[in-house]
C-alpha cells in the first residue's frame, strides 16, 4: 500500500510559529546559526518553541532540549531527523464498485468490451484507443480522451488480461499520471434479462495531484453509471440490429 511521509518542517514554517506565538524571529539576516540568546530566546521560550512543534509534528520533545538545541538551525536538525525516521502514514487508497445489466447475452457483451480498439464507439470520453502490444490474453494500449474544458488531451498507457474462463479482466495503468495506482476489475455474470457487468477500482492519487482521492473517488462514482448507460444503449442496439459483435449500419 502505498505511504505518504511526514512533511519537514521548514524555516519559513518556523519562523511563522515563533512570530504567532513569541513574537520572535528565528529567521534572520545573520542565519540560522545565530545562537537563540542573541535572538533574545531564553530556554522557557524555546522549550514553548518546541512544545508548539510537538503538538504539530509526530516528534517527541524532551525538557532539557531546550538546552542543548542553541540555533535555530539545530533545532530544524533536530524535529526534522525525528521526522525522516518517523513511521509512515497509509495513503488514503480509493475504491469504487459499479454494475449494470445489459440486455445482451454474455458473449456478445464480453466481446464487444474487451474490444479495445472499439471502445471510442462505446465509450464517450475516449477519442481514440490504439493498441501498442498483445501478449496472449494481456493487451497493452494506450487511451487519449477527448478534450477537457481547457483543451487538455490526457493521455495514458494501460494494460488488461482477459480470463475468458472466469469471465473477469484485470486492468492497470501502466503510466499512472497523477494516480500512484489505478487497479480495475472487470466481471461479468450471466443473469435474468442478460449480462451483469461490474466495474470494481482501487486507486490513491499522487500528493499534489490536482485532485486528492476522495475528490477522484466521487468523480469516477458520478462518471461509471454514465458511461456504463451508454455502453449498455450501445450494445443493445448493435446486437440487436446484427450478428454479435457486428455494428449497425453507419456506426464505425
Amino acid at each position: 500500500m502505498p505511504t505518504t511521509s511526514p512533511a519537514l518542517l521548514t524555516p519559513d514554517a518556523l519562523q511563522e510559529l515563533a512570530s504567532e506565538f513569541l513574537g520572535a524571529d528565528v529567521v534572520t539576516d545573520t542565519g540560522l546559526d545565530t545562537p537563540f540568546e542573541d535572538l533574545g530566546l531564553d530556554s522557557l521560550a524555546v522549550l514553548e518553541l518546541l512544545s508548539l512543534l510537538e503538538q504539530r509534528f509526530p516528534i517527541e520533545v524532551e525538557d532539557e532540549l531546550a538546552e542543548t538545541l542553541k540555533t535555530p538551525a539545530a533545532l530544524l536538525d533536530h524535529v526534522n531527523g525525528q521526522l525522516a525516521g518517523a513511521p509512515t502514514a497509509p495513503a488514503p487508497v480509493g475504491h469504487t464498485e459499479n454494475e449494470v445489466v445489459i440486455a445482451a447475452p454474455l458473449d456478445d457483451v464480453w466481446a464487444i468490451t474487451n474490444d479495445v480498439a472499439g471502445w471510442p464507439n462505446l465509450f464517450s470520453e475516449y477519442a481514440e484507443a490504439d493498441i501498442l502490444g498483445r501478449d496472449g490474453d494481456t493487451v497493452t494500449f494506450r487511451l487519449t480522451m477527448h478534450p477537457d474544458e481547457n483543451g487538455t488531451r490526457w493521455s495514458w498507457v494501460s494494460q488488461r488480461t482477459a480470463d475468458v474462463a472466469t469471465r473477469t479482466v484485470r486492468a492497470q495503468r501502466v503510466e499512472t499520471g497523477p494516480f500512484e495506482f489505478m487497479d480495475i476489475h472487470w466481471s461479468y455474470e450471466e443473469v435474468p434479462g442478460g449480462t451483469r457487468m461490474r466495474w470494481a477500482q482501487d486507486f490513491a492519487m499522487k500528493p499534489g495531484a490536482p485532485v486528492d482521492t476522495a475528490g477522484m473517488t466521487a468523480r469516477i462514482d458520478a462518471n461509471s453509471p454514465v458511461q456504463m448507460a451508454l455502453i449498455k444503449e450501445r450494445i443493445e442496439a448493435r446486437v440487436g440490429a446484427g450478428p454479435a459483435g457486428t455494428a449497425p449500419a453507419g456506426e464505425a
